[in-house]
């Protein structure tokens, strides 16, 4: 059997991107989770998959949705980082976004963001793995430094020459 709080703090330990995942619930307002289990999936067809908890809030209304949008937090972005990963409604209070051509709600000074449509979900234990056909990549005017996540911080990652 695998002690649990060793298996949090070995995987803990490797440094992930911070993602925020937004969609729109039925009265038009902003749902979304944090989520630093994110992968890039296949070139033909494009496609990513992030693992919400199934016990997220923000799960049922992903699922029946069926689109999303993936932001990679900038270096900037802790308060959103901190704000979706919350439960409850109004995470979005205070935080700067618009509406994008295919309906996703995206957020201001994200490092990249893309646009998807659910193609598959599979079981993952206490996780969802969703996978999302991509339908659209933003990239900013100016870059800017990713947030990461190790060892139950967040920093922004040091600006590459």
């Amino acid at each position: 059997m695998i002690d649990a709080s060793v298996y949090k703090l070995v995987m803990g330990s490797f440094p992930s991107g911070v993602t925020v995942i937004t969609t729109l619930d039925d009265d038009g307002e902003i749902v979304g989770l944090t989520a630093s289990a994110f992968s890039s999936l296949s070139m033909e067809p494009a496609l990513v998959l992030f693992c919400p908890n199934y016990s997220s809030d923000s799960y049922p209304v992903l699922i029946k949705n069926k689109r999303f949008a993936i932001h990679f937090l900038s270096g900037e972005q802790q308060t959103e980082a901190y704000a979706f990963a919350r439960k409850g409604k109004d995470k979005a209070l205070g935080i700067e976004w618009t509406l994008s051509e295919l309906g996703n709600p995206l957020l201001n000074n994200a490092t990249a963001i893309i646009e998807c449509e659910l193609w598959r979900e599979y079981e993952g234990g206490d996780h969802a793995i969703m996978v999302g056909a991509v339908k659209n990549l933003i990239v900013p005017q100016q870059q800017t430094s990713p947030l990461v996540y190790c060892l139950g911080k967040m920093g922004a990652l040091p600006a590459f020459a």
